[in-house]
């Protein structure tokens, strides 16, 4: 312990010392939707905390305070780079410091177990070792800017089918291995100050009540003394989550903790010792992150400031996914482009003019720009060539209502029965959603009647406009002065609490609109009477959707487009009716026409490239049938820009699968993410993702680890022993680069047949270690990659500890999970 770590344990203490049962059961309560209460008897200022993990929101849902909005977590670890990850993160301590905000709810290090996982896109990998590595990354970087994190569902929080009820079932093993695995690298790693406990339960006991998961494994097995608190709304006893080492039930002020944690110690219930300890966690919590008196912070002064937007836009790139790159004409793949004077693009695709740079749900903010691929490569274009490329729809891959956004310009107003303005502030979109104290202005619960959301569309084309509303209660809606509708939406059917209050999409009215002709639009709803919500909250939204022209005739445009063009890019997405928070997929198809419109683009012009514009897998049938595919999640703000950077060869797409993608739905291995009789168990064991496919002998779309890069490596030698592997590897390519080398491990028996090994059940192979090298044209370069000693232990159910396997293994230096280079045998005693 250093003198600073001393100071900080004194002034807890001392802390500690000076609070009554009261006070300290009342600090262990969220005071609102996102802070802890300040006690100004002892120093304390308020506690602030924020979603979310590509980005930091801040308190209040709004676009008044923009928030740089970086890639997806499965674009972070994309890149396999541990410091870039602790660079992003970094970035959102500046963020968080610059709103106010001391702990971030952040990173999620659930495993992608699933295709089908709604919260996919914010989870890193399918593999617990790569997990692990870049969560500790990210964990170090916002830590670095003195900012805490909360690493997140733990444990078992793998879908989100019946998330708050759902009972994972999962044996010791697997859930040592894999599930606990990645947590218990960050708390080794990275010394995180704080955890979040997932709403399901593991194995019959839920997670914000686990005394043996939290009490013995997370503070006892791994030495973690930071501060455990719950997701928002999980904790639902007062005596289980004080027993099970729970120590802040969020949000308030009505929690499980409270009043009613005073009362049961003063009954006899609980132990005081118990509210002690929870409070000497929040307290140590605070001290690390400066607010309070008396404890030096860990991070007395900020480190540099770094550039978002330029953070953002190498994130993005770094992220990118080439998968598949063919000569088509001549012998130069189609990637990068060929920019030439006269050289044309077609770029087609809803998504290439408005792009999902971010996943639904809690990771939601708003930045202040966004770079649409549309924006990005026809200002690159222009630049480069001065021929921007030309543009058509093709298919758009949404045919439902959602919230404004495009053309709109919007404020809310919320306003007192009289009429008369409380508060108004901007809104990015047609949607409202405020939990807790988040109205804006002087606007409260008890004082607000109505809330209007109100501006002007300005459409981007003629024709029939549909307008709608999402939420419950009382709304009118008006467009061009008129009043279209006007009545009341009831609760349908949803069976997530979130889903349910939101309501169902449904369409009120249409206008016929001319592009260019600037109208004014209004929703008005009226608040309801929240006086016996535990939690108030107001969520509802101003639907939009443009004029729905024939998708055959949408296609045809795309593929003259296509024929006429040297080039044509096609981007085709998801939407967040697809993948989102508070749902799980069903398949893996692209909605609408896209898949289409891909083979018809194809069809016309064989020098076809396909940008995928999602945060999880799909299904890509054509994949064989265009030039190159290239992978972009959900890039970020500065995703457009990023695009046209790799497009262009101005930067190398520089990410590795961090998940397996299937070539069809029916060959994933797993596909259970709907509880039976609210169990969900986990009858794959130790086999999923790359593990799964292996064993299963299913050949894949793409195998985990898989990327191509712009140039090419040659695996010139590799020596192991117990504890390294050196790899040297060549460039032969004619452009600098970054190799993402993966050591795999084979134990010797499933080496050559595939069989498992006769004295342990395991899988024929997994990832060890792995290190990103640079090199130029024609240079080599040497790197020495440790294996650490769990990569050869497995977890003993019958003594409860890890035992390391001897025997003969095969060390594989690969460019992929599939693509094995170079092998060594190690013999482990």
């Amino acid at each position: 312990m250093t003198d600073a770590d001393q100071a900080r344990e004194n002034a807890v203490e001392a802390a500690l010392g000076k609070l009554d049962l009261d006070t300290k059961a009342r600090l262990l309560a969220g005071q609102d939707m996102w802070s802890l209460p300040a006690l100004p008897e002892i120093g304390l200022r308020s506690l602030v905390m924020s979603d979310g993990p590509v980005g930091v929101r801040g308190v209040r849902w709004t676009a008044d305070d923009p928030s740089v909005a970086l890639p997806s977590p499965t674009a972070l670890a994309a890149a396999w780079d541990p410091a870039l990850a602790r660079r992003a993160g970094r970035l959102l301590a500046q963020e968080a410091r610059r709103k106010g905000v001391h702990v971030l709810l952040a990173p999620t290090v659930n495993l992608h177990r699933s295709p089908l996982g709604g919260r996919h896109f914010e989870c890193y990998s399918e593999d617990p070792y790569l997990t692990g590595a870049v969560g500790a990354g990210y964990v170090n970087g916002v830590q670095d800017g003195g900012v805490g994190t909360t690493v997140k569902h733990f444990v078992g929080n793998d879908a989100e089918t019946e998330r708050f009820t759902v009972d994972s079932v999962i044996a010791p093993r697997p859930l040592r291995e894999l599930y606990l695995a990645p947590f218990e690298a960050v708390v080794a790693q990275a010394h995180p100050w704080g955890i979040m406990t997932a709403y399901n339960q593991v194995n019959g006991t839920t997670m914000t009540e686990h005394r043996y998961l939290v009490n013995e494994v997370l503070r006892g097995e791994w030495g973690f003394d930071g501060c455990n608190v719950s997701d928002w709304m999980a904790a639902r006893s007062t005596t289980g989550g004080i027993e099970g080492g729970l120590d802040v039930a969020m949000p308030g002020p009505q929690t499980v903790y409270g009043p009613a944690l005073a009362e049961a110690v003063r009954a006899g219930e609980v132990p005081g010792s118990a509210v002690d300890a929870a409070v000497r966690n929040v307290l140590r919590l605070a001290a690390r992150v400066g607010v309070l008196e008396g404890a030096p912070a860990v991070v007395a002064e900020a480190p540099e400031p770094i550039d978002g937007q330029a953070l953002a836009r190498e994130l993005a790139a770094r992220g990118f996914v080439l998968v598949r790159n063919e000569a088509v004409l001549g012998e130069t793949p189609a990637l990068p482009l060929d920019a030439a004077a006269g050289r044309t693009v077609a770029l087609i695709g809803a998504a290439a003019r408005d792009a999902r740079v971010l996943g639904g749900g809690s990771a939601t903010v708003f930045p202040e720009r966004i770079v649409s691929p549309l924006d990005g490569l026809t200002a690159a274009l222009r630049e480069r060539s001065g021929v921007p490329p030309t543009y058509a729809v093709g298919a758009d891959p949404s045919d439902e209502l959602t919230p404004a956004d495009q053309g709109f310009e919007l404020r809310v107003v919320c306003r007192d029965a009289s009429g008369a303005v409380l508060g108004e502030g901007a809104l990015p979109s047609g949607q409202v959603q405020w939990i807790g104290e988040e109205l804006p202005g002087g606007a409260t619960y008890e004082t607000t009647a109505t809330i209007e959301v109100t501006g002007t569309f300005l459409p981007r084309e003629s024709g029939e406009h549909a307008f709608g509303t999402r939420g419950l209660g009382a709304f009118t809606l008006t467009v061009g002065g008129g009043t279209r509708w006007d009545g009341v939406q009831e609760m349908g059917d949803e069976t997530d609490p979130f889903e349910a209050f939101l309501g169902a999409p449904s369409e009120r009215a249409r206008a016929v609109l001319t592009e260019g002709e600037r109208v004014e639009v209004s929703l008005i709803h009226q608040v309801p009477d929240m006086t016996a919500l535990p939690l108030k909250a107001i969520m509802f939204s101003l639907l939009h959707l443009g004029p729905r022209r024939d998708p055959e005739e949408l296609i045809a445009e795309a593929v003259a487009a296509a024929r006429a063009a040297d080039t044509a890019v096609v981007v085709v997405a998801t939407t967040e009716r697809v993948e989102s928070e508070g749902f799980d997929r069903r398949d893996l198809t692209l909605p609408g026409r896209q898949d289409d419109l891909v083979r018809a683009v194809a069809a016309a012009n064989p020098n076809t490239v396909v940008v995928v514009n999602a945060g999880s897998p799909v299904e890509l049938p054509w994949r064989e049938e265009v030039a190159a595919v290239l992978l972009t999640w959900f890039p970020g703000q500065e995703g457009g820009a990023a695009l046209a950077d790799v497009l262009l060869g101005d930067a190398e797409p520089g990410g590795r699968l961090p998940t397996t993608w299937p070539a069809r739905f029916a060959d994933a291995p797993v596909t259970e993410v709907v509880p039976a009789g609210g169990r969900l168990e986990y009858r794959e064991g130790l086999l999923i993702g790359y593990r799964a496919y292996e064993a299963g002998s299913i050949a894949p779309a793409f195998p985990f680890g898989h990327g191509l890069g712009y140039t090419d490596w040659a695996y010139e030698s590799l020596e192991v022993t117990g504890t390294t592997a050196r790899v040297r590897v060549t460039n032969t390519g004619t452009r600098p680069g970054r190799e993402v080398v993966q050591i795999y491990l084979a134990p010797a028996a499933t080496a050559s047949d595939g069989a498992q090994s006769a004295a342990v059940e395991r899988p024929a192979s997994w990832l060890a270690a792995f290190a990103g090298v640079e090199a130029g044209p024609g240079e080599s370069v040497e790197t020495e990659i440790a294996l650490p000693a769990r990569a050869f232990e497995i977890w003993d159910e019958e003594t409860r500890g890890w035992q390391r396997i001897g025997g003969t293994y095969e060390v594989r230096a690969s460019h992929s999970h599939g693509d094995t280079r170079l092998s060594a045998t190690l013999d482990i005693p």
